[in-house]
């Protein structure tokens, strides 16, 4: 049971728009069943694909239940997010695309053996993620995946998924240590940024997908869990030490599903780190000057400069002691996502996880954190998006009911109690 009122409010402003906040969910997830991905392949893969999909056994239980469709299945995905108060959504990976190991987004990099058919794969998948979005003009803002091993064949999809019609940008490989592909903040990637920043298309860097292999034992497990959003944040330093956004200044960043609550402590970390070396590079030589020789000169503007300018973070299902955090995050930074269709997302109860975080809360700063900020950063018409959140959308009153009891079948870490105690 659940303490959701049944009765949701419709009080207009002066200028008649009911009053509902249109709810964009920054991280959502879909992909294609296993064998229609292959309409979507080179004709030349066909037969590798055949024999790969006759023996390939997907390890994942929720894209074997009943459930799994709505990684696919339009209709009913409009409608259960809909239901859940969301009326766009940005659409990260989810299934596993042809030649995969295993979903793309944990997948490691693959070896140069391996790259030909891994890049068949995810090509298809971009252009069936094309499709998919199109059955929902201006709801989907699908995420175009890439490989690092080649940067080239990199450049050509970003422009090719642009022109299809992808505008949730690409999603940013992890480059774990022993990936066998260079670090993120090589000079090496420098094409990537500048077509980006051309195209306007955000770089996206989703939690999970930069760990390295740590096997399978109850520890190994543990210890991913402890780690996998640090080694998801690398990407920040990564490119801000790496002087990508001075070289680039129209790139954009954003870090999605790792939480929000470190980011004030981190950008203080860098903050330090920055002041610190650049201040010793300018002092005789040491062993800590030479950290710092050429940096103020590679990189440009400071750390919090470059977060300020270019960082967002999709601070998927945001917990109550992440919001006091929200003026040092940035207001203008921070989307909300519902992490539709897993099950430590918020659905079916979103509206409850947006109550539990948000009650209380200005209602100008939240229409921002559901929404506002998530139509800029991905280009969504909020013209054509605020007449659906009008019939869909959560109220305004309803959002700022305080949260006094817990669904019972509630999986999102929204609603865990504790986690005030971040450290990254």
């Amino acid at each position: 049971m659940t303490d959701r009122p049944t009765d949701r409010p419709t009080d207009r402003h002066a200028d008649g728009h009911p009053d509902r906040y249109t709810v964009i969910s920054a991280d959502c997830h879909a992909g294609a069943d296993l064998l229609d991905y292959r309409p979507y392949l080179e004709k030349r893969h066909h037969e590798a694909f055949d024999a790969w999909a006759a023996t390939y056994v997907n390890p994942y239980e929720d894209l074997l239940a009943d459930t799994a469709d709505r990684n696919w299945n339009s209709e009913r995905r409009l409608s259960e997010l809909e239901a859940d108060g969301i009326v766009a959504e940005v659409v990260f990976p989810n299934t596993v695309p042809p030649f995969f190991p295993s979903a793309s987004l944990m997948a490691p990099a693959p070896t140069r053996e391996e790259y030909a058919l891994r890049w068949a794969g995810l090509r298809a998948h971009n252009r069936w993620l094309a499709d998919f979005c199109a059955e929902a003009p201006g709801r989907r803002a699908g995420v175009a995946q890439i490989l690092l091993n080649d940067v080239g064949e990199a450049v050509e999809e970003i422009r090719r998924t642009k022109e299809a019609g992808l505008t949730g940008g690409i999603l940013l490989p992890g480059a774990p240590p022993g990936s066998g592909v260079p670090e993120l903040y090589s000079e090496t990637y420098d094409p990537i940024w500048a077509v980006c920043a051309e195209l306007g298309m955000p770089v996206n860097h989703h939690g999970g997908s930069a760990s390295p292999p740590l096997g399978d034992e109850p520890a190994a497990r543990a210890v991913f869990m402890v780690e996998t959003t640090w080694f998801s944040h690398r990407a920040l330093w990564h490119l801000i030490f790496g002087g990508a956004f001075r070289r680039h200044p129209g790139l954009r960043l954003v870090l999605t599903e790792q939480g929000s609550g470190w980011i004030p402590g981190i950008m203080d970390m860098l903050d330090y780190y920055h002041d610190r070396l650049v201040a010793a590079a300018s002092r005789a030589v040491t062993a800590e000057s030479r950290f710092g020789a050429g940096l103020a000169a590679s990189m440009g503007k400071g750390p919090s400069e470059v977060w300020r300018d270019n960082c967002f973070v999709g601070a998927s299902f945001m917990r109550p002691h992440e919001v006091p955090l929200r003026d040092r995050i940035g207001l203008d930074k921070i989307m909300w996502g519902s992490d539709y269709p897993h099950d430590e997302g918020t659905t079916p109860y979103s509206r409850e996880g947006l109550r539990i975080a948000y009650a209380g809360v200005p209602r100008e700063e939240v229409a921002a954190m559901v929404g506002g900020n998530a139509a800029r950063v991905y280009g969504f018409d909020l013209a054509l998006l605020d007449p659906l959140a009008a019939v869909h959308g959560p109220g305004v009153a309803e959002i700022a009911t305080p949260l006094e009891k817990v669904p019972e079948g509630a999986t999102s870490p929204a609603f865990a109690p504790g986690g005030s105690v971040r450290v990254w």
